[in-house]
């Protein structure tokens, strides 16, 4: 997957969708915040990144420092900002190369794994303005399966805790034609967390759904018994799982 050609055209969609919006409205995905704080929030978190990146940070970098954080007044001054941060990140990997590792919440990670953090970040938000506004919300098969497979992993790589009881297992499966192996996971807890492998298992609990709507689901952005999935088993591991593994 090209993820630098995603992130560049996700996050330009994301800013095009409030183009003609009321960047004051709401955003209930988000409590308190307005489409307006959503889009000045990935552009500074890009170029937070960005930072991290070109100064080869070994620890976290405090967002009030990055220089360009706060977006122009005008739509236009907004969205060119937003669109730049996401050439920031990728100006940042091919300046210090993508193999240099950097400061990650899940620890030290090779610069480009920020290209696909934030290309997931950006899709998910964009899902937050398009509830925001009002207007449907459409992501390609092969992204919406790979930002729960991203997901997944970060689950996987946290401490302190488990979504899942040992020993219990989830089966999701997004309906999409093509996807293949690339469109299940299988999901098991343990003593320490969770492990997590693609393709086909019986599952204590199964979750079948579109993959952008599974990855909307995994992030909250709709409810767990939204009619958009469909639940097999003990439906309480799906809801627990929920519970116990926020953004």
């Amino acid at each position: 997957m090209d993820y630098a050609g995603a992130l560049v055209e996700q996050t330009d969609l994301l800013g095009e969708l409030a183009r003609h919006a009321d960047l004051a409205a709401p955003v209930p995905t988000t409590p308190g915040w307005s489409v307006r704080k959503l889009l000045t929030h990935v552009g500074r978190e890009h170029r937070w990144a960005a930072t991290i990146i070109r100064t080869r940070s070994q620890v976290a970098v405090d967002t009030r420092t990055v220089a360009d954080g706060k977006p122009p007044e005008d739509v236009d001054g907004l969205l060119a900002w937003l669109s730049a941060g996401a050439r920031h990140i990728l100006d940042a990997v091919e300046e210090v190369g993508p193999d240099v590792p950097v400061w990650t919440f899940v620890g030290p990670r090779p610069a480009a794994w920020w290209i696909r953090r934030r290309l997931h970040e950006a899709t998910v938000h964009r899902a937050d303005a398009a509830i925001a506004i009002g207007v449907p919300y459409d992501l390609a098969p092969e992204l919406g399966a790979d930002g729960l497979a991203e997901w997944l992993d970060l689950v996987a790589a946290r401490t302190g805790g488990s979504p899942l009881d040992p020993g219990v297992t989830l089966h999701l499966h997004a309906t999409d034609d093509g996807l293949g192996a690339a469109g299940e996971w299988s999901v098991r807890g343990t003593a320490d967390g969770i492990e997590w492998e693609p393709g086909h298992a019986k599952g204590d609990a199964a979750v079948r759904g579109r993959a952008s709507d599974l990855l909307l689901a995994a992030m909250r952005r709709i409810d767990a018994d939204d009619d958009r999935l469909t639940v097999f088993g003990d439906s309480t591991i799906w809801t627990s799982w929920l519970d116990r593994s926020p953004f």
